[in-house]
C-alpha cells in the first residue's frame, strides 16, 4: 500500500496519516506505520469518532437480528455457552459457595453500615466500626466460652466411665433407655470406627482443620471487601438492567437486601438469647455442662427450628439429674419455641422477613439438600426474596396475560 494522500492543510483538515496516528493507541503496537494495510482506514475513522462526550465513539447500528445467519449463530452460540457455563460452574462450585456465603454476610451487615451512614458517619468509618464490632463479639465470645468448654469437656471425659456403668445398670433410667435404644453399642461402634489414631488419620484431620480455617478466612476477607465496595456492586448490578426497568429493579432489589440484613441480625440476636436462656436453665436446675449446652443451643438456633433440636439434647443430659427435670426441660423448650416464633422473631426481625411456616420448612429442606449447612442457613431469606419477586413480578404478569 502506498503512502496515503495528504489533504490540503489550508482547507482546515489534517493529513490522513495524522488522523490514523490519533486512532492508534499510544501504548499498543507502536510505532505506527502505513504498512498496516486496511487497518489505516479504520484508524482514521476511529480518530474521527472520538469526542469529549464519547471517548470511544458512538455505538454503531444494530445487527439485523432476523437475518438467518444471525439467528443460527445466536442459537448455536447460546447452546455452546450454556453448556460451557454449566461445566465451569460445576468445576467452581466450592469457590462459588464461599463467594455466595461472603455476599450473604455482606448483604446482612450492609443494613447496619447504611444505618450508621444515615446518622452522618462516613462510609469508610461505618464499615470499620461494623467489622470491628463483629470481630470483638466473635473473639470475646470465644475467649469467654473456650475455658469453661475445655473444663466441662474434661469433666465429661472423667465422668464417662460412670455414665457407661449407669448404662449397664438396668435399674437406672439411663440403663433402661440404653436397653431399648442400644446407645452404648452405637457409641462404641462410632468410637471404634472413627477413633483410630493413625498417622494418615492425624494428617487427614489436620488438613481438614486447615481447610476449614482457610475457608473461614476467605469468607471473612471477601465479606469485608464486598461490604466496603457495596455501593459500586449495587450500581454495577443495576446497570445490567434495561433502562426502562431499572427504577423498579432498584426498588425490589433494595427491599431484598433489607430482608437479608433484617434476617441475619435478628437471627444472630435470637440465637444469643437462646444460648443465654439455656445456660440460665441449666444453672438453676444443676444440669451439668451449662456453658457447653448453651453454646450448642445457640449454634443450632442459627438454623430454623434449631432450638427445638437443642432442647432435646439438653433434656437428654437433664436425665442425669432426674426425670422430672428432663420433662420440665422439654416443656421449657416447647414454651421457648412458641415465644421465639410469636414474640422474639416478630419484634426483632419485624415484618421484613415474613415467610409462611410451610414454605419455611420446604425451603430449609431444599436448601440443606442442595448446599448442606450453608443452604439451610440462607434458605429463609432466599425464600423471602423469591416470595417478593413472585408477588411483584410473576403475579402481575399472569394477571395481565
Amino acid at each position: 500500500m502506498g503512502t496515503p494522500q495528504v489533504v490540503d492543510s489550508a482547507a482546515g483538515r489534517e493529513p490522513t496519516h495524522h488522523l490514523a496516528d490519533r486512532g492508534h493507541h499510544h501504548l499498543v503496537g507502536r510505532p505506527h506505520s502505513d504498512d498496516e494495510g486496511a487497518i489505516v482506514e479504520a484508524e482514521q475513522r476511529a480518530a474521527a469518532l472520538r469526542s469529549e462526550e464519547h471517548r470511544f465513539g458512538r455505538r454503531g447500528e444494530r445487527f439485523n437480528r432476523r437475518s438467518p445467519f444471525v439467528l443460527g449463530l445466536t442459537a448455536s452460540a447460546g447452546v455452546a455457552v450454556t453448556y460451557g457455563a454449566v461445566l465451569v460452574l460445576q468445576s467452581m462450585s466450592s469457590v462459588l459457595v464461599l463467594i455466595g456465603v461472603a455476599m450473604f454476610f455482606a448483604l446482612g451487615l450492609e443494613t447496619a453500615v447504611s444505618w450508621l451512614v444515615n446518622h452522618r458517619v462516613p462510609r469508610w468509618a461505618a464499615v470499620t466500626m461494623v467489622v470491628t464490632v463483629v470481630f470483638i463479639v466473635i473473639v470475646g465470645t470465644l475467649a469467654a466460652t473456650i475455658p469453661p468448654l475445655v473444663q466441662e469437656a474434661r469433666q465429661f471425659v472423667e465422668q464417662l466411665p460412670h455414665y457407661l456403668q449407669l448404662a449397664q445398670d438396668r435399674s437406672s433410667v439411663i440403663g433402661r433407655i440404653n436397653e431399648r435404644l442400644h446407645l452404648q453399642q452405637r457409641i462404641t461402634e462410632l468410637i471404634n470406627g472413627s477413633g483410630r489414631f493413625t498417622v494418615n488419620g492425624i494428617v487427614r484431620t489436620g488438613s481438614e482443620v486447615f481447610g476449614v480455617m482457610s475457608h473461614v478466612g476467605i469468607v471473612a476477607m471477601l465479606t469485608v471487601y464486598f461490604l466496603a465496595d457495596m455501593r459500586r456492586i449495587r450500581a454495577g448490578f443495576y446497570r445490567l438492567m434495561p433502562n426502562s426497568r431499572r427504577p423498579r429493579a432498584i426498588l425490589i432489589g433494595d427491599e431484598v437486601v433489607a430482608k437479608f440484613g433484617a434476617y441475619l441480625l435478628g437471627n444472630a440476636l435470637t440465637s444469643v438469647i437462646a444460648g443465654l436462656a439455656t445456660f440460665v436453665w441449666c444453672a438453676v436446675f444443676h444440669v451439668p455442662y451449662a456453658v457447653l449446652l448453651g453454646v450448642v443451643v445457640a449454634v443450632l438456633d442459627l438454623f430454623p427450628y434449631g432450638s427445638t433440636v437443642g432442647g432435646f439434647v439438653v433434656a437428654a443430659v437433664a436425665l442425669s439429674v432426674s426425670i422430672p427435670v428432663s420433662i420440665a426441660t422439654v416443656v421449657f423448650y416447647m414454651g421457648f419455641r412458641l415465644g421465639e416464633d410469636y414474640l422474639l422473631t416478630p419484634r426483632i426481625v419485624g415484618r421484613a422477613v415474613r415467610v409462611p411456616a410451610g414454605v419455611t420448612v420446604v425451603a430449609v429442606l431444599l436448601g440443606a439438600a442442595w448446599l448442606g449447612v450453608v443452604g439451610a442457613l440462607v434458605a429463609i431469606p432466599l425464600a423471602a426474596a423469591v416470595q417478593l419477586l413472585i408477588q411483584e413480578i410473576l403475579y402481575p404478569a399472569l394477571d395481565e396475560a
